[in-house]
């Protein structure tokens, strides 16, 4: 028997000329292994606050840095987490071995972690790289004055330190 129109499409498991149902768990799985993927690899890096303008050195480290107060120093300026403190040749030119102004900065900042927990402060300094050792020994000297038993200077980290110079 010849089939004809409809009848021949209802055989075949065609309807009315559509498309079939839209496969919705192969998507929302697709879907869900992408928001997890992405879920765990943004929560790899920490970001640190703008540089203004600063070039940081490359690191030779796998640790990743821990939160803590923020030291900039820029080629002009020395900010404690964002708030401008000295300029720079001031601290050049300065005698002291201790920055007090900064060590006050950073003594008004512990203030707002944690009364009492002196043993656990930390803080980073981000210094550009072209910075005089007298200036950065300064600067380290101040922060132990002002009880921060941690101090980190930030880095590049490796691998991006690698990709710059391949791109360079």
């Amino acid at each position: 028997m010849i089939r004809i129109g409809k009848e021949r499409h209802a055989r075949h498991g065609k309807s009315g000329g559509g498309h079939g149902p839209l496969a919705l768990v192969p998507m929302i799985d697709m879907l869900m292994i992408l928001v997890v993927y992405l879920l765990v690899h943004s929560a790899d890096t920490e970001i640190l606050p703008n540089t203004r303008n600063i070039s940081i050195p490359h690191s030779a480290s796998e640790e990743k840095p821990r939160p803590a107060t923020v030291v900039t120093v820029t080629r002009d300026m020395l900010y404690v987490n964002g708030d401008a403190i000295v300029s720079v040749a001031d601290v050049g030119a300065s005698e002291e071995p201790v920055i007090e102004s900064l060590r006050a900065a950073l003594g008004a900042q512990a203030q707002t972690i944690l009364p009492g927990a002196s043993a656990g402060r930390e803080v980073t300094v981000m210094a550009e790289k072209s910075l005089p050792y007298a200036v950065l020994r300064k600067i380290v000297a101040s922060c132990s004055a002002a009880d921060y038993t941690k101090v980190s200077l930030a880095v590049v980290e490796r691998e991006q330190a690698l990709v710059a110079h391949a791109g360079a």
